[in-house]
């Protein structure tokens, strides 16, 4: 069985007040096309199908335009909602749609329902695990902990138990919306961390022949049954040497698993330039990327007149404008974003503690404390959204 593997296309999103729904149509385009010229027998999309919990309509138009030709090319497709998506809005007609081939598993209480498709070697189960928040799932799937790491155990030993009772011989794929132990994540995706914890260990996934990640936006290899198709387009400067592509997977058998990758359409190249401005405007050897979306770094001691206009001669698609002024970590003028940087919230919250004491830090016991704000706060958010 041939399944073409995509994940994390954030509908609706656009890339530094930039839209990206022209270069998103042109991806779908490209899907549909991909489907059809290397005979694809069934389409994963692993969550974060838009980029908000209220989509703009325009999106949604799209979205709805693609599921429409996905059905049309009589190839189905199981989808599942990711962490930027509202799982109840997504899910609205499933059963419905279904009759035509598309499968959309919004419902966490649903993992071990799979979508059974058929090859000439019989048959292929596909289980969706659309994204768990643990706070909100854990007592339906039974899970001992409140972690990305329990609640996903709870929800592969279901899935589990449910292919062991399936006649020898059928095939599993799972899709999942997770942050994996060995991937590589970028800027653009948000932060799903419980208790200072976001991954889990890919043997959580053991005992099936595929599975379909989706959340970081960097095409990666965690095992060879165990991968992120990655984003189609880049959400942020911090992937532009990312090469977007898709997985082309083949199933074989006996579970065989064979993997190639297809290539994005990229709408623009993306590049991060660093220097003095002077160096940025004159230097020949950047005219390459003249056409190229740019952020630009600029280090000169003091901060230069009208940087991004002048840029913008240069670059006509600079869309981002960073100072970082040439001055040893000791210099008390060090901007607060250095200090902050590579510090996520948790350590800025210590910090702060650390520095209204006269240098004393947080307890264990208030460290605990502040994780668990900063969860419950977050929780909450996912939940407004969800109800929203």
């Amino acid at each position: 069985m041939r399944i073409l593997h995509t994940s994390d296309w954030h509908l609706g999103r656009s890339f530094h007040r930039v839209s990206l729904l022209d270069a998103q149509a042109a991806y779908l385009d490209h899907l549909v096309r991909t489907v059809r010229e290397h005979a694809v027998d069934v389409v994963v999309v692993a969550g974060d199908v838009y980029d908000r919990a209220v989509p703009p309509l325009a999106a949604v138009q799209l979205f709805d335009d693609a599921l429409h030709r996905l059905a049309a090319a009589g190839v189905p497709t199981v989808m599942i909602s990711g962490n930027h998506d509202s799982a109840r809005r997504l899910g609205v007609g499933a059963g419905l749609i279904a009759r035509a081939g598309i499968h959309l598993r919004t419902d966490p209480g649903a993992c071990a329902t799979p979508v059974v498709l058929h090859d000439a070697q019989g048959d292929v189960a596909f289980y969706g695990l659309p994204y768990l928040e643990p706070a909100l799932v854990r007592d339906s799937l039974g899970a001992p902990r409140t972690s990305h790491e329990a609640v996903l155990t709870a929800a592969m030993d279901q899935v589990r138990a449910d292919l062991a009772a399936r006649p020898d011989g059928t095939r599993s794929v799972v899709l999942a919306h997770a942050f994996v132990a060995g991937g590589e994540p970028s800027d653009s995706e948000r932060d799903i961390t419980v208790g200072g914890v976001a991954a889990v260990p890919a043997g959580v996934f053991a005992g099936v022949d595929y599975v379909a990640l989706g959340h970081l936006h960097g095409c990666q290899t965690v095992t060879e049954r165990v991968r992120y198709s990655g984003s189609p387009l880049a959400y942020s400067f911090s992937e532009h040497t990312h090469r977007k592509t898709m997985w082309l997977i083949d199933l074989g058998p006996g579970g065989e698993v064979a993997a190639e990758r297809v290539d994005c359409p990229v709408p623009r190249p993306l590049v991060r330039l660093r220097g003095h401005l002077g160096t940025l405007l004159e230097d020949p050897a950047l005219e390459r990327h003249r056409e190229s979306w740019v952020e630009a770094t600029l280090t000169d001691p003091a901060r230069p007149d009208e940087p991004m206009a002048r840029l913008t001669e240069r670059f006509p698609h600079t869309l981002s404008l960073v100072f970082d002024p040439e001055r040893s970590p000791q210099d008390p003028s060090a901007s607060y974003a250095q200090r902050l940087e590579g510090r996520d919230d948790h350590q800025v919250a210590e910090d702060f503690v650390a520095h209204v004491r006269g240098g004393n830090g947080p307890s264990a016991q208030e460290r605990t404390v502040l994780r668990a704000v900063f969860d419950d706060v977050r929780v909450s958010d996912g939940a407004d959204e969800v109800s929203r």
